[in-house]
């Protein structure tokens, strides 16, 4: 092994298994930093997430390169046809990421999350279930003190006001899904 040789096991190395996926992670993920408090964080989320995309990028292109070619092809030194694959993809993503800022001192913004009480329908569905849970431990407890009649009364009213909420929401939930 040559003094190149070393270089180019490297290079191959980080084009294989750590390139290709971390210039796609960063294109995707702009707004993420390696600084600050949870700086570390990030840095461990990013080597593994560049690690195990890199790996499935690798193989996609593998794939796709020996279905497209009528005869296959041979990820050999003598033709580099997966590596400069991988390389066209680096590139590619890497200009996506600079044109997203994912380079830049200052980050761009992070996504805008949901606006206070705007609920999703996970959000609605889980609300839905616990209106129904307190609904159904509150005609037991009615049956229970069947021979207490304020106390029933009382419960009743309880059981309807959630009753009434339920609805409420479970129309506003198929007003979500309607066009």
């Amino acid at each position: 092994m040559g003094p190149l040789g070393g270089l180019e096991a490297f290079a191959g190395l980080a084009l294989l298994f750590f390139l290709p996926g971390f210039t796609v992670a960063r294109a995707v993920f702009p707004e993420r930093r390696l600084r600050g408090p949870a700086g570390l964080r990030g840095a461990v989320e990013l080597v593994v997430l560049s690690f195990v995309l890199s790996v499935g990028l690798t193989v996609l292109v593998g794939y796709l390169l020996l279905s497209a070619s009528p005869g296959g092809f041979s990820a050999s030194w003598g033709s580099p046809v997966l590596e400069a694959t991988l390389a066209a993809l680096v590139v590619v993503a890497l200009a996506v990421g600079l044109v997203r800022g994912s380079y830049a001192r200052v980050p761009p913004p992070s996504p805008v999350p949901e606006a206070p009480g705007e609920e999703g329908a996970f959000e609605l569905t889980r609300e839905l279930d616990r209106l129904r849970a307190e609904k159904v431990r509150l005609m037991a407890r009615r049956r229970s003190v069947a021979d207490r009649p304020q106390e029933a009364e009382a419960l009743r009213r309880e059981i309807a006001r959630l009753a009434g909420e339920e609805e409420s929401l479970a129309r506003r939930r198929e007003a979500d899904f309607e066009l």
